[in-house]
């Protein structure tokens, strides 16, 4: 029998949609389907992928009310910033298909040999398991620069965002893109297991939890196949003695509360300066609290519900877990069925959920110390590694903290994001890879070396 997959609003409880989980030989016809594809794809050349590109591009514009429409009513996302993040899915497309040909053209090397090269050639089919709180940039940002590659794709996204993964796949047909480029698969995380072993599979890209993450690198190692993992963070945002936050307050709070909180590299532990401490909570507070809280259809609204009760019951518990240990609720702390108030938590230490743990919502912890290098010290104090934003005035100083920091990005007096120009992902037990940029998209070809005599 088979079983279905049910999309919820979570701003209201409605029901959207159902769908059906694959069965065997559907998910057999789309492995298929992928492997075939490819031996066409990969012969094609660049600029005639990157046409498609362009086309793709004009689409997700075209259609850039009608996703972020869908984005909204899937995962509760505001739809403001349901349409920034098209619009930023377009930028993406753009540079790759500005870039795609020179980060894949031959890279000639002088040696003994009358001629010598490295040439990246694509992988074949990739897998993709993908999470819901970006249900377009997640998901694009993996696929534009390994399909423009010459790879294949097979998306595994997350089950509450069917929709979102559903309307991908027919932005890529809609823009001329051959059937079997990119595909969809509604399946289960059992059948994911198989799908990496399955030969036709050639490498897998994960962005999700560290618990994911483990798992997906025993099967995916156990099958010897590639693998790039971004994982869960819980980067610290330093505020130096000298910090200015009259410029840069609005950056600091957005650098936790956008998207209600829910992205990997937010800013979650805010490690302050005891002699700027109590101006930044006072400045803090008040930001937070002017945040317009509403439904998230709605053009005025900044925040709203996460993605599913369930997530919001996990962090309830991770705060209330943190308050039993010290920690003080300055403002917040409230819960409502998929709703979490904006929360500021002090006296946050070591040892406490919110300082040692991902947490997934609007919830900020505030760790007070004593001195810069302190502060230093107390941010590297993680076993993730995604991102550390510093607010300074002295920027000569903190570049001295650059190698300090062991993270895959180092911000100074600007919040932690991605840019499809600078390469994507972390360190520890924040995963391992790089997207975007020209790293992102030799992530999953072959560099093969060439070697030509007489």
């Amino acid at each position: 029998m088979s079983s279905e997959i049910t999309t919820t609003n979570p701003y209201n409880g409605t029901h959207i949609k159902s769908y059906t989980q694959f069965s065997k030989a559907m998910l057999e016809s789309y492995l298929d389907q992928a492997e075939k594809t490819f031996e066409t794809w990969k012969h094609l050349e660049i600029p005639e992928r990157t046409k498609l590109l362009k086309k793709l591009s004009k689409n997700l514009i075209k259609n850039k009310q009608i996703y972020s429409e869908l984005m909204t009513q899937e995962m509760g996302k505001p739809i403001s910033q349901s349409k920034s993040e098209i619009e930023k899915c377009a930028y993406l497309v753009d540079f790759f298909a500005k870039n795609a040909d020179q980060f894949l053209a031959d890279e000639l090397i002088e040696t003994d040999a009358m001629e010598s090269f490295i040439s990246y050639d694509p992988l074949g089919c990739i897998l993709g398991v993908m999470p819901w709180n970006y249900p377009f940039w997640q998901v694009l940002r993996f696929a534009i620069p390994t399909i423009t590659a010459g790879n294949t794709i097979l998306l595994k996204h997350a089950s509450n965002v069917t929709g979102c993964a559903l309307a991908i796949q027919d932005l890529f047909e809609d823009s001329g893109f051959p059937k079997g480029c990119f595909q969809t698969l509604i399946v289960n995380h059992e059948q994911i297991d198989q799908i990496i072993a399955d030969p036709r599979i050639k490498a897998v890209s994960l962005t999700g939890s560290e618990k994911a993450g483990k798992h997906i690198a025993e099967v995916a190692g156990k099958n010897l196949k590639k693998l790039v993992l971004e994982l869960g963070g819980n980067n610290a945002c330093v505020v130096l003695d000298d910090a200015n936050l009259e410029k840069h307050i609005d950056t600091i709070v957005n650098a936790r509360m956008q998207n209600t909180g829910q992205s990997c590299i937010a800013a979650k532990r805010f490690i302050v300066v005891e002699t700027i401490y109590e101006e930044f909570l006072q400045k803090f507070k008040a930001e937070v609290e002017a945040i317009i809280v509403g439904d998230p259809m709605e053009e005025a609204t900044q925040l709203s519900v996460l993605a599913r009760e369930d997530l919001a019951e996990i962090l309830n518990k991770q705060v209330n877990d943190s308050i039993k240990k010290g920690a003080k609720t300055l403002i917040g702390n409230k819960k409502d069925k998929a709703y979490f108030e904006p929360t500021i938590l002090t006296h946050v230490k070591p040892g406490m959920p919110v300082f040692d743990d991902e947490t997934f919502g609007p919830v900020a912890a505030i760790i007070k110390v004593k001195n810069n290098e302190e502060a230093y010290k107390t941010a590297s104090n993680s076993k993730f590694g995604l991102g550390t934003m510093v607010f300074t005035e002295n920027i000569k100083e903190a570049r001295k903290h650059i190698l300090q920091i062991e993270d895959g990005a180092f911000f100074i007096n600007e919040l932690v994001k991605s840019d499809p120009r600078l390469p994507f992902g972390g360190t520890k037990t924040s995963g391992f890879g790089r997207e975007l940029s020209i790293e992102g998209i030799h992530e999953f070809v072959n560099k093969k070396t060439v070697y030509i005599n007489l």
